[in-house]
């Protein structure tokens, strides 16, 4: 696990340049650093030693020094690709997987991406082609930047490497603020940043002669087979889960693993067979997490190191979180992930977590919505549209108001992920200028029409596939591991488990009593019923209570009325969210929440003062 940076062209302090952007992501590589720069492309490294500690530096060249590549991940099938490589003719100067890379150009070209199992975002230049070739992998667990300024291509594994880039303007994306105050993440290619973008998963990039193109190399798809009986699910999970598990666990260091008490890291924890678990929890009962975690790693015999984070070291922690994060993000699990990295970063360069087992599996709990919705939506449209209308108009709430109006509603209409914080008519309201210029179903249905012929809870699986596991679950993976220099791996986040998954049922995925029925059936072979059973917690933190608190609530206030959000928000509408939390009158806490980190983040990049890495 490292990280990169570069840029295309000639610049005269060139190498002062790139080594200000490398610079800027020291703790993803601290073990060392590496320059290629040939007048033509500048490419930066900085590496977390992983595999081949000895020969593993890059940047790494081909045999005649014509292709050089710098890139950040793991390739799991390196081993087999090499002694594929070799039949092929190919000479190896050592075992890491980066040479796997340049070979694989060498042979296949573009076409080498369909061969890789791992996570990857990659950087190639070609100097006889004069070509840079750029991928990230099928899932979006490593990151990828890129801005073209001036004519030259600028890249790197964090945006905060791009904005050392002496070309590079600084500007606030205005209309990604917008639809960030309704996904709670960065929901568009273009970042908060105005003119640099994300690579999206599985897509590759090409530039040459400042012409940049870019194509979707890999799709995923959902196809039940209804053929299979549910016994023989769970035996092709259990099968897929430990051949990804082994060979996510090939590392010349040691590998330990996040454990909390749901079903998804504790399945990885006990078929991984290693030695460490790391845990973290809140002073609340509710949202502690460390007595089930070290219930279970007594139950499995490996060692759990935990951490009780006080809420005083929590908020402490905001500042530097989000300054990691390069973009707003209004996850409160986020900062939970970031202790978790610190307290397994004390003893293990790599851990194994338990991300996207919900997206694959159907582990979400309002995937079972479309079965509590499905009688009422056997009634005419009509009729539950106008029964919504009214219910709506009521000022005031009563038990099944929601289910009224959210079953008048198609699943297009109402979901668009995990998290949805401000609709339209509210974000028109908090927003000193609004723009308009899109709203949630504009975003998500080029996803929905890829599906139109899919049950709804496989349309939410695939629109969380490629809306909420890229810009929230994978993201602060790697953000909040990296800040400690920990290599994240997730063994569910697998194209052959994904090759399971996807042909899987619904009905063994969700049903009226649980979600990722499959799975939890599979985990139960390792797992005691209180785990496997457990419901779907994600990471519990206290924010609800804590925005009640006097302390805390000050503190929002003073943000609320701040300088900065006084240019982007109606303060009169955000200290309403405010005060009617704080005295009961509503749980605005996530609304809250999102709008107070957009300010964070905004006081870290363009404030008067700037976090310190």
């Amino acid at each position: 696990m490292c990280g990169f940076a570069g840029f295309t062209g000639y610049l005269e302090n060139g190498t002062e340049v790139l080594t200000n952007m490398m610079n800027k992501i020291i703790h993803r590589g601290p073990d060392s650093a590496g320059q290629h720069i040939d007048g033509k492309a500048y490419m930066g490294f900085r590496r977390l030693s992983i595999i081949d500690l000895d020969n593993g530096s890059q940047p790494m060249y081909n045999e005649d020094r014509k292709i050089v590549i710098t890139f950040n991940g793991e390739i799991y099938n390196h081993q087999d690709l090499r002694k594929e490589l070799i039949e092929k003719g190919h000479t190896f100067a050592n075992n890491s997987d980066t040479e796997v890379l340049i070979h694989a150009y060498e042979e296949y070209g573009e076409d080498m991406l369909t061969k890789l199992r791992g996570m990857f975002a990659f950087v190639i230049w070609d100097s006889k082609k004069e070509t840079i070739f750029a991928a990230r992998d099928y899932f979006g667990i490593k990151p990828f930047y890129y801005a073209v300024v001036d004519g030259n291509l600028v890249y790197a594994s964090e945006i905060k490497s791009i904005l050392e880039y002496p070309g590079y303007k600084k500007k606030v994306n205005e209309t990604a603020l917008e639809n960030y105050l309704t996904f709670q993440y960065s929901v568009l290619e273009e970042t908060f940043f105005k003119g640099i973008y994300k690579l999206m998963p599985s897509h590759c990039l090409t530039f040459h002669n400042g012409e940049l193109n870019i194509r979707r190399y890999w799709e995923p798809t959902f196809d039940a087979d209804d053929n299979v009986s549910l016994d023989e699910w769970i035996n092709k999970i259990d099968n897929a889960m430990h051949d990804s598990v082994e060979h996510h666990k090939i590392s010349d260091v040691e590998v330990g693993s996040f454990l909390s008490s749901g079903v998804d890291s504790s399945y990885v924890a006990a078929i991984f067979n290693g030695d460490k678990t790391f845990t973290v929890g809140f002073d609340y009962e509710k949202y502690n997490e460390i007595d089930y975690a070290k219930s279970l790693s007594e139950k499995i015999k490996i060692d759990n190191y935990s951490k009780l984070v006080s809420s005083e070291e929590y908020w402490a922690a905001i500042p530097k979180i989000q300054y990691h994060m390069d973009e707003p993000l209004a996850d409160p699990a986020a900062i939970a992930l970031y202790f978790v990295s610190q307290t397994a970063a004390k003893h293990v360069k790599v851990a194994l977590s338990g991300e996207g087992a919900d997206e694959f599996f159907g582990g979400y709990n309002i995937y079972r919505e479309p079965l509590d919705l499905a009688s009422f939506q056997k009634l005419p449209g009509g009729l539950r549209k106008a029964l919504a209308s009214c219910v709506s108009a009521l000022p005031f709430k009563f038990k099944g108001k929601n289910f009224l109006i959210r079953a008048s509603k198609s699943v297009e209409e109402r979901f668009i992920g995990n998290a949805f914080m401000f609709n339209e008519k509210e974000r028109s309201r908090v927003l000193k200028n609004p723009s308009g210029k899109y709203d949630h179903a504009q975003l998500t249905k080029p996803f929905y029409d890829k599906v139109s012929d899919k049950d709804d809870v496989t349309k939410m699986q695939y629109i969380d596939i490629n809306f909420w596991l890229i810009g929230d679950i994978l993201l602060k993976a790697d953000k909040m591991s990296m800040a400690h220099s920990l290599e994240v791996r997730v063994p569910f986040l697998d194209r052959k488990v994904f090759d399971v998954a996807r042909r899987i049922p619904t009905k063994f995925k969700v049903n009226k009593h649980n979600t990722k029925y499959a799975m939890r059936m599979a985990a139960h072979r390792y797992l005691p019923d209180m785990v496997a059973e457990k419901k779907k917690l994600g990471f519990p933190v206290p924010i609800r209570i804590w925005l009640r608190d006097e302390k805390y609530y000050n503190i929002i206030k003073k943000a609320f009325n701040s300088e900065a959000a006084n240019k982007y928000f109606n303060t009169d509408v955000l200290m309403k969210y405010l005060d009617e939390h704080k005295e009961g009158k509503a749980d605005n806490s996530r609304k809250i929440w999102t709008v107070y980190m957009f300010l964070v983040w905004y006081e870290d990049f363009f404030g008067t003062e700037k976090t310190a890495a």
